[in-house]
């Protein structure tokens, strides 16, 4: 073999065995201390007060969207018709104005993927 066709095949069997590798190692858990940290900063607009900003997110996991009768939703929020579940909650987290179009939350999301999955796991146990 050559020293080019050397040099190929052993970076291809490389790749290879990383992505052997990387299919057998667990995923990181996510981590709920670190997802209540993260969610201090919410608390500025989200809390149980009834002049609130943003809706109370206590127990919000597995709640419709636009459920709660104590604060005016934006129409867009209304029509959505979500059930707020892991998936729905990350993709809020990370992009609102991509999985709500026309809502009204100020926030631009959060764009590292770890802390979305804290903060999922955080919101999951908030009752």
């Amino acid at each position: 073999m050559s020293r080019c066709r050397t040099t190929t095949h052993s970076s291809l069997l490389a790749l290879a065995g990383a992505a052997f590798a990387a299919a057998f190692v667990p995923a990181v858990a996510a981590d709920a201390d670190h997802g209540k940290a993260l969610y201090q900063t919410c608390i500025a607009c989200h809390t149980e007060k009834s002049d609130a900003i943003g809706p109370s997110l206590k127990g919000v996991f597995d709640r419709k969207s636009a459920a709660l009768d104590d604060y005016r939703y934006s129409n867009a929020m209304k029509r959505a018709n979500l059930t707020w579940d892991e998936a729905n909650l990350r993709d809020y987290i990370v992009d609102p104005q991509a999985r709500v179009k026309g809502n009204r939350m100020p926030f631009a999301g959060v764009r590292n993927p770890k802390d979305a999955d804290d903060l999922v796991a955080f919101l999951k146990d908030y009752k």
